[in-house]
């Protein structure tokens, strides 16, 4: 093996979360923008002008939804064995207003109806919607821990049910997950239209902003009555038996991360920092500074999330001792080490290839380049 089995544990561990913060920086502008367009938009030409500047990148940004979802099904079997099932109608829900999308990227001007485009800006709202509210809800539910346990042939018997996982906190940060897609998606739009569309793009930007760091802040003073969980003894180089360990609920365990290494304070300090950051930006007109500045606020708020569950991936609300970890939910050593390497060839080349379209991609949406290009 390339690497010992602990190592290759927390080297896939990070490999997720860079998948996830891929997604939701990558993915997260587009459903923002599906969110508002028919908000900030005032007329039928700036809809199809703010559609358009998403319309050429949107299919390119799932695919790193697809890598996260591959890397949990290859690298966390157990995770991905617990969460697909136990949340299945969740996800459910979200695959099919996903599926909603190009639907309407494709048909809504195939016909100049009126009723015809506004229920296919109705299907892009709510393939932009309800998935950013079920991704929210599903990560909220992480610090709650999923109703589920494995019994000795370890099968997983999961006793929730779908409106379980909509309690406070889970929804929550499924507003605060709403919030974040609409503030980088407003960005988006800022740095990519010009004029009147533009302006109203920043006035979202900035209430949004705001929002979302008061939405940090209640789920950072809720997490303190939160029962975290804590592993008591780790065995980080042992098979992946979720069986074979002890784990001890704690209240407000959760943020012990920040009394076991007081240097990830700077963690929810990033947050508020460039949360504040981006409408600075933008009104000083520093839009692609401002569009960095959003992704950095996504990057500090999961890798905030992703630090405070460690070594945690899926808790058990129901037999806290048949938690999920980075430490006993890994498929092999062998099947990490290949993956790896994999990894290492084909995931520059995605980030070559999103570069390269980008760049390519780069300036503003015009009235003249939609008479130019479509």
């Amino acid at each position: 093996m390339l690497f010992d089995l602990e190592t290759l544990r927390v080297i896939w561990w990070g490999l997720l979360g860079v998948l996830l913060i891929g997604f939701v920086v990558f993915d997260g502008f587009d459903l923002g923008a599906a969110m508002l367009f028919r908000f900030v938009g005032k007329t039928p030409q700036e809809h199809n002008i703010i559609i358009h500047t998403v319309n050429p990148v949107w299919e390119g940004n799932q695919v790193w939804l697809i890598l996260a979802a591959g890397a949990i099904f290859a690298a966390w079997p157990y995770v991905y064995a617990v969460s697909f099932s136990g949340f299945y109608f969740a996800f459910f829900l979200a695959l099919f207003t996903l599926i909603l999308r190009p639907v309407g990227f494709k048909f809504r001007n195939k016909i100049h109806n009126a009723t015809w485009t506004l229920c296919w800006d109705s299907a892009l709202f709510l393939g932009a919607a309800i998935p950013s509210l079920v991704f929210g809800v599903a990560f909220g539910n992480l610090f709650l821990g999923a109703p589920f346990y494995l019994d000795s042939d370890l099968r997983v018997f999961y006793t929730g049910s779908f409106m379980d996982l909509f309690s406070f906190f889970p929804l929550l940060c499924g507003a605060i997950s709403i919030l974040l897609m609409i503030v980088h998606g407003s960005v988006y739009m800022a740095l990519k239209t010009q004029g009147n569309l533009s302006k109203r793009s920043e006035k979202v930007t900035l209430f949004s902003s705001f929002f979302l760091l008061v939405g940090m802040g209640i789920a950072g003073i809720f997490l303190q009555w939160i029962e975290g969980y804590h592993l008591v003894n780790e065995v980080h180089n042992g098979p992946s038996n979720p069986l074979h360990k002890e784990v001890v609920q704690i209240t407000g365990g959760w943020l012990g991360v920040y009394t076991r290494f007081p240097l990830a304070c700077v963690l929810p300090i990033g947050i508020y920092f460039f949360g504040i950051l981006t409408p600075i930006c933008l009104h000083i007109q520093r839009q692609g500074i401002a569009f960095i500045s959003s992704a950095c606020t996504i990057f500090f708020i999961l890798t905030t999330a992703g630090c405070s569950l460690f070594p945690f991936l899926l808790p058990s609300s129901l037999h806290p001792n048949h938690s999920l970890t980075v430490w006993d939910a890994s498929s092999s050593g062998t099947t990490l080490s290949i993956m790896l390497v994999v990894t290492c060839i084909f995931f520059p080349c995605i980030l070559f290839y999103t570069s390269w379209v980008y760049s390519v991609l780069r300036g503003k949406v015009t009235e003249q380049t939609l008479k130019d290009h479509y």
